[in-house]
């Protein structure tokens, strides 16, 4: 780590957040939340193309202050979620949101009844900024409710079951771990425990994923009520909504479709024989007859420590996306320039990582926990990649666009990852250092297309049990989840017993009101390995294409963003493309390994 903390400045949005101007942003947007409501209710589906447009324009202005608020309230809470002022704040916050998202229920209801009656409309010229928002709000109106359980569903969910996704957080992020470190003991917060997971210390290693995963196990049964009430909330909710299988409302939220999922899936499944090469291949490299789980993504024995400064994992990433192309890399710079990245671990710190755009400031905030390691160094990489995405998007189009589907949200932070791999394998002084890289990319890179797709079996399965009438208790679902897991990774790992509890950390399940998180992670995997394959082929010709994919945002739909790049994602053998980046890499491992 840099000497000092490295913390965001979250000042350019409030100066805290017990300051007044918090307070006066709240008096403000509800007061641009009234206006918009009395000027609109009822009144939309009157309106012409003209008028339409006008509407939307002046929701983006209430959206993007509203966001100002929220955006700082949940950072200053995930950045310190212990604080008092920041809870607070936090509560605040939501109460103000679900009480506007209330007022405004009405707004994209009847423009959803408007643009499906009056289909023609959304082809009008003055609305060609919005069009594709348009035919996403087109395609969600047959699982539209009335404006009155619209908004009491609203109210249900603010002290229901987000309340879960609330809980698992806090249980994570306020509980203290002992874990001996290289032989001596410690009580570290979860980020720092978790941190361990990929330690050169195979003994430390254990030690952490044993005192993480019994603590867990212990309250597994709480662990199990609130995912089982998440998954029976969720399927109420489908049954309201009308969506004829628990994945639907995923599909319509990610612009995408069931067939292209399926054979995203079957294409997985089809090539779980490349990753368990890999693992056993690994499993020689670190001289094991097979690993343990706690070796999946642990670094190679004898292998170099590569430990990093924040200062040199800053330079690290810059040059790497200077590599693309030097303007490129300009997000990047100015993200570390106005101090939007809060890298040090900490108690009562959010664990994992993400990064938060805002609009109004066209820049973007990154969280993680930094803790000097090679997987550290990748996450920088990766989640400054959004911000990438952010600046891009945030510069050429206006706030309702910058929505972008998950399944192309990824697509810069993984091309990070990439750059970052190209940079590391060039500048390693010896086929040590590259084994470590290839091993670094190829531990990413399996656990994302073949763990995380486990993950959506295993979410598939759950729902399919509780449709048999299956009661989830913790043995239950654990049950499911073995079998899910084992699905990908074979006979190829030694399991804990503490891991059957595996399932309890992953924050995607216990998300209010949005199921079949995983996926969107696969396809963005595969999606970016096939990017970097035209990259690898066209070189500097590329690098237009990658900046209009980016630039879109959410104005186009994944398909019409891969068609920049040429490429059409329907058939199975589209996403055989980016597995053959992932054999390329193994094949790499495999040459210096020899």
């Amino acid at each position: 780590m840099a000497e000092s903390e490295v913390v965001w400045n979250l000042s350019e949005i409030f100066p805290s957040p017990t300051d007044a101007s918090v307070q006066k942003a709240v008096d403000e947007v509800s007061v641009l939340a009234e206006a918009f409501a009395a000027k609109y209710r009822g009144k939309i589906g009157g309106l012409t193309a003209e008028g339409l447009a006008v509407c939307l324009q002046e929701y983006e202005a209430y959206l993007a202050r509203l966001h100002d608020i929220t955006l700082f309230a949940e950072l200053s809470f995930a950045a310190n979620m212990t604080l008092p002022e920041t809870q607070t704040l936090h509560d605040k916050a939501m109460k103000l949101e679900a009480k506007l998202d209330k007022m405004l229920a009405f707004f994209e209801l009847e423009i959803g009844n408007l643009v499906y009656n009056k289909p023609e409309i959304i082809q009008n010229p003055a609305l060609a900024n919005y069009k594709h928002l348009l035919e996403k709000l087109q395609r969600k109106v047959p699982h539209q409710l009335s404006e009155t359980e619209e908004k009491l569903i609203i109210d249900k969910d603010q002290f229901g079951v987000k309340a879960w996704e609330e809980f698992q957080a806090k249980w994570l992020n306020t509980r203290m771990f002992e874990v001996t470190v290289e032989g001596e003991k410690k009580v570290l917060p979860f980020g720092a425990a978790y941190g361990l997971f990929s330690h050169p210390d195979r003994a430390t290693r254990e030690s952490a994923y044993k005192a993480v995963f019994s603590l867990i196990g212990k309250d597994g049964e709480i662990f199990a009520s609130a995912f089982r009430n998440v998954c029976n909330d969720w399927l109420s909710t489908c049954e309201w909504r009308k969506y004829t299988t628990p994945i639907e409302a995923s599909l319509i939220e990610n612009d995408t479709d069931q067939q292209t999922i399926d054979n995203l899936l079957k294409a997985v499944e089809e090539n779980v024989g490349t990753y368990q090469h890999y693992l056993r291949l690994k499993a020689k490299l670190m001289r094991l007859p097979k690993l343990g789980c706690h070796d999946i993504i642990a670094p190679l024995p004898d292998s170099p420590d590569m430990k990093f400064t924040f200062e040199q994992a800053k330079d690290l990433v810059i040059r790497a996306y200077e590599s693309f192309d030097e303007e490129y890399a300009f997000a990047v710079k100015d993200m570390f320039r106005r101090n939007h990245i809060d890298a040090t671990p900490r108690y009562g710190k959010q664990h994992g990582a993400f990064c938060a755009s805002w609009y109004n400031g066209k820049s973007a905030y990154v969280l993680q926990s930094f803790n000097g390691r090679l997987n550290d160094l990748y996450t920088l990489a990766h989640e400054l990649g959004h911000a990438t995405h952010d600046y891009y998007s945030q510069k050429s189009q206006t706030i309702l666009n910058t929505r972008i589907p998950m399944v192309v949200a990824e697509t810069a932070s993984i091309f990070g990852e990439l750059l970052l791999t190209d940079l590391l394998l060039k500048e390693a002084k010896t086929d040590v250092e590259k084994k470590v890289v290839l091993c670094r990319i190829l531990d990413g890179a399996g656990r994302v297309i073949f763990s995380v797709t486990a993950r959506a079996w295993f979410e598939q399965s759950v729902y399919e049990a509780i449709k048999r009438g299956e009661y989830l208790n913790h043995e239950t679902i654990c049950r499911y989840w073995v079998a899910a897991r084992d699905k990908a990774y074979g006979d190829t790992i030694e399991w804990f017993d503490e891991m059957l509890s595996e399932w309890s950390i992953t924050p995607h399940y216990y998300m209010a009101n949005f199921r079949f998180y995983n996926y969107p992670y696969v396809y963005a995997q595969l999606f970016v390995y096939a990017l970097y394959q035209k990259y690898m082929a066209e070189g500097k010709a590329f690098v237009p294409k990658m900046k209009q994919i980016l630039s879109a945002g959410g104005s186009l739909s994944p398909a019409q963003i891969a068609k920049i790049a040429g490429y059409d994602i329907t058939p199975k053998d589209f996403w055989q493309i980016g597995i053959r980046q992932y054999e390329h890499f193994l094949k790499q491992l495999e040459e210096i390994a020899k």
